[in-house]
């Protein structure tokens, strides 16, 4: 489990590709000062294993399903990375829960100056969308954000000056693909109150809640 808060950006020294599958190292700084073999690191919003590592870089392999079904396949030697261990039991919770299991992907469509805030405007497809809620939350490249705006399949988002600094999310410009998982608690929810692969197609509604059990009648 992690939180979607980056705790630092590492770059990619090489990558080993396959005709389906990658095996990354990655330099880092201080990801790796309490790691262990097997341990789960977030990158980019991808929960992935530590196979081997040292004090100043770690290795893991992205198997054929996550290399067809992330942004990962287009990182190239030199790419800047986000970074998270996975949350320790005793650790302070400051996103929100994140699985690291990418839903699918977004394209950044607009990207904007507001003030001392940067504006990304990201579309997704329906069956991400329907997932999508104002003030509710979103990982976007593993990074915890809130959703500001909603317009039909696409979603806004803002980054604060520290996010700027500590993320790689400023790198991302008009057309390129980012890593999205959406909130897991609404996923939970939107599965309880529609069992038959959504076949009503009744969404989050009082109603729903109520045959589901949630509220009194």
């Amino acid at each position: 489990m992690f939180t979607g808060i980056v705790e630092e950006v590492g770059t990619i020294k090489s990558i080993t590709q396959g005709s389906e599958s990658l095996q990354l190292t990655i330099d880092v700084k201080k990801i790796t000062e309490d790691v262990r073999l097997g341990d789960s690191i977030s990158v980019n919003g991808v929960c992935l294993t530590v196979t081997d590592f040292t004090d100043t870089a770690f290795n893991t392999d992205v198997m054929p399903e996550t290399f067809h079904h992330t942004a990962l396949k287009s990182l190239t030697v030199g790419s800047k990375v986000n970074l998270e261990r996975a949350m320790p039991a005793d650790g302070r919770f400051g996103g929100h829960f994140v699985s690291g299991h990418v839903d699918g992907l977004g394209k950044i469509v607009n990207r904007e100056k507001k003030d001392n805030a940067e504006y990304f405007y990201i579309e997704v497809d329906s069956e991400l969308a329907k997932y999508m809620m104002l003030k509710g939350s979103v990982s976007v490249e593993g990074t915890s954000l809130t959703i500001f705006g909603l317009e039909d399949n696409t979603f806004t988002i803002s980054l604060i000056p520290h996010t700027q600094d500590e993320t790689i999310l400023t790198t991302k410009y008009t057309g390129d693909l980012v890593n999205i998982e959406c909130d897991m608690l609404l996923k939970y929810v939107f599965q309880l109150i529609n069992p038959e692969k959504e076949e009503k197609k009744q969404g989050v509604s009082l109603e729903a809640l109520r045959e589901a059990g949630f509220l009194n009648q």
